[in-house]
């Protein structure tokens, strides 16, 4: 199983991004994948996530401005962030917190 990471860059505060995590391989469960972001010299944290009855859960610093979703049959995860602030910038890493499997991570820079 692997989990590819996608859709970072440099924005704008304000501005707008979408982070795609694709999984191969046999195994989906869709209820158990989350982002979570690490800023330079931070330890990581979980951004969002589907928890196992399939509702989402947020960090209190995204909530209203970041939406997890998914599309079970292409088994992507997406993460759609809006309204981005430097606070923001870091590594954003997909994952399925059932098995264990992080993907590459995806840098999101966001200038002032």
């Amino acid at each position: 199983v692997q989990l590819q990471a996608s859709g970072g860059g440099l924005v704008q505060a304000g501005g707008s991004l979408r982070l795609s995590c694709a999984v191969s391989g046999n195994i989906f469960t869709p209820n158990f994948m989350a982002w979570h972001r690490q800023a330079p010299g931070k330890q990581r944290e979980l951004v969002a996530r589907f928890t196992s009855d399939g509702s989402t859960n947020y960090d209190n610093s995204v909530k209203g401005r970041f939406t997890i979703s998914r599309d079970n049959a292409k088994k992507t995860v997406y993460l759609q962030m809006n309204n981005l602030k430097p606070e923001d910038t870091a590594v954003y890493f997909c994952q399925n917190y059932y098995y264990g499997y992080w993907g590459q991570g995806t840098l999101v820079t966001v200038s002032s």
